[in-house]
């Protein structure tokens, strides 16, 4: 990934976005809102940012993106399947070309013995493209939610970077 001191994450996505023509749209869940927060801290940021989705309950990731319940019940908010899921809805929804989503265990409750405090699934998914990761931070509540904004934030750049 190249990115240099002085370029945050959200100002480097934005140039690459911005260089690409395309938009992105956020399907969030532990995250509440802070990758879309920091995206549009950068001034133009409506140039390449849609919009994103707070789907924080089963029943809005079900509404608001369409994921399904039987993904739900069978995966649990948790999962690949979920979060490829709610970015496959939110890049439907707002028509976008790039969809990147976060579904996580922030903390400090909440962890079970199979998926701990700090397991996050982040997902990204385009018109030809999925890509769902794994990751499992070991934070307080706040640095989870951090840590899970920034490896969205990379995923997309290292997406873009590639094309």
């Amino acid at each position: 990934m190249k990115n240099n001191a002085n370029s945050s994450l959200e100002t480097l996505l934005g140039q690459l976005l911005r260089g690409r023509g395309l938009k992105l749209v956020t399907a969030e869940s532990c995250t509440g809102g802070l990758i879309a927060d920091r995206l549009t801290d950068v001034p133009g940021s409506s140039e390449y940012f849609i919009g994103g989705f707070v789907s924080y309950a089963y029943e809005a990731k079900v509404a608001s993106l369409g994921v399904s319940w039987d993904t739900l019940h069978q995966f649990g908010a948790v999962s690949r399947e979920t979060v490829l899921e709610m970015a496959r809805g939110a890049r439907i929804a707002l028509s976008a070309d790039i969809a990147v989503s976060v579904s996580g265990i922030a903390g400090p409750s909440g962890g079970l013995p199979e998926k701990p405090v700090g397991t996050t699934w982040i997902g990204l998914v385009t018109p030809d493209f999925e890509r769902a990761e794994v990751f499992y931070w070991k934070g307080n509540r706040r640095e989870n939610k951090e840590q899970s904004a920034d490896a969205a934030m990379k995923m997309a750049i290292e997406y873009l970077e590639a094309l």
